[in-house]
């Protein structure tokens, strides 16, 4: 027996509670140096990978050179261990005089001239994860000025040396304090990573009206065990994170790792696509001088970028888990249109894998459908019986659209699919 929940696709009526600075009304997209870079600081035997002004230069220059900026790749981000363990006279917050000998206001200016923005992070306990001065609730309104004056773009404020008690009172102020600026920054939380990522410890009504975007869960490492229990964990808590997500409020589950080591091609290509449905901010962290052509032609796929910058914003959904090992995720896009991810959790070999667009609720009609990855394009009838055949570990991607009709489409809850209406006012089912 199947069922249909309908989707109403009218950016005009969606209802957004995010912060009001007009900021990342889609996921923001970049290079961040923190998974591939990490707290690097020895700039006397690794000066090409150690977090310095040249290294932030050099990734500017690749998303400026080689495409990625066209793509909407524009932010540059520095994450720890940038700053000098002491503040200076003034009790403001400065890089270090050696790594980063131009000043980050100067490095900004860099970036702005090429069409780039500067994100930079900090802490809001005593000190930051790698032992750097943090901002505590008493240097927050001094630290924000200081990332305006120095004409920032984007800022993270991570949580250790911080407790429950002090990040309820600081990340609000912080909020307000970068607001108060009269600069647009962008506003990264890690506010519920530090709270188990769930409600009640985590009010996601509260995070939207705050942040722009937020970290609920652990690091990404350079590995695929890493990708998937991030994946787990976002899709098995699609209930309490899709909701929250939408234009100027994002969860993110953290950084692309493709171009690393730890990812094979077909890997590479899940974590895309999974990042593209769960409408994720598209982050890389990776070395852009060396990076690969297979890896760059994943990150720079212009469909699947298209889709996870879709404006209606809503985060995608796993629909179907088969005892197969394959996996069904869907995503409700603009115009009329959705995306299809089937992805295979198998390990031994190439999975074909049988179904229809009825099957999973698509209406009565034709459809066309469009394989993000090869390019392939085919139209297929709702009836119509079909084999994907999908890779160990890897996934087959569809952009489905049906131009002039709603579609109609199942969702899951426990291990059954239900009838319920969509309702993109609040971006979850009635």
């Amino acid at each position: 027996m199947h069922f249909a929940v309908l989707i109403f696709a009218s950016v005009a009526t969606m209802t957004t509670f995010a912060l009001d600075n007009g900021l990342m009304r889609t996921p923001p997209m970049g290079w961040l140096a923190w998974e591939r870079f990490r707290c690097d600081i020895d700039c006397t035997n690794d000066p090409k990978n150690c977090i310095s002004e040249n290294l932030f230069i050099d990734m500017a220059d690749r998303l400026y050179e080689d495409g990625w900026k066209e793509l909407g790749y524009v932010y540059v981000n520095i994450d720890d261990c940038w700053a000098s363990m002491d503040r200076d006279k003034d009790g403001r917050l400065q890089a270090d005089p050696k790594r980063f000998p131009g000043g980050i206001n100067k490095l900004a200016r860099y970036m702005h001239d090429r069409g780039l923005k500067l994100g930079i992070y900090g802490d809001m306990g005593t000190h930051t994860c790698g032992g750097y001065p943090g901002t505590t609730v008493d240097k927050i309104d001094i630290d924000a000025q200081t990332f305006a004056d120095w004409e920032v773009d984007m800022f993270k404020f991570d949580g250790c040396y911080s407790n429950a008690v002090e990040q309820e009172l600081g990340y609000p102020l912080m909020s307000k304090a970068l607001n108060a600026t009269g600069r647009p920054i962008g506003y990264s939380c890690s506010w519920p990573a530090y709270q188990g990522g769930l409600p009640p410890k985590v009010n996601y009504t509260q995070l939207g009206q705050i942040c722009n975007l937020w970290r609920n869960y652990g690091d990404i490492q350079d590995s695929w065990s890493s990708v998937l229990s991030i994946a787990d964990w976002f899709f098995e808590n699609q209930d309490v994170l899709a909701p929250a997500a939408g234009p100027g409020r994002w969860n993110d589950p953290d950084m692309l790792v493709i171009g690393d080591f730890g990812l094979s091609m077909e890997q590479s290509r899940s974590q895309m696509a999974l990042w593209a449905i769960m409408a994720a901010p598209l982050f890389m962290s990776n070395d852009l001088r060396t990076i690969s052509s297979g890896a760059r032609s994943i990150l720079q796929n212009k469909m699947i970028i298209s889709i996870n910058q879709d404006p209606l914003g809503i985060q995608g959904r796993r629909i179907l888990k088969e005892k197969s090992g394959i996996e069904v995720f869907w995503r409700p896009l603009s115009n009329n249109a959705s995306a299809l991810v089937f992805f295979s959790r198998r390990n031994d070999m190439p999975y074909r894998y049988h179904t229809s667009l009825s099957k999973l609720n698509y209406t009565t009609g034709s459809y066309k459908v469009n394989d993000v990855y090869t390019d392939q394009t085919d139209v297929l009838k709702d009836s119509t019986e079909f084999v994907v055949s999908v890779n160990p570990t890897g996934v087959v991607m569809w952009y489905v659209s049906a131009p002039g009709k709603l579609q109609y489409h199942p969702f899951i809850r426990g291990d059954k699919l239900h009838r319920q209406t969509y309702d993109t006012k609040q971006n979850n089912f009635l």
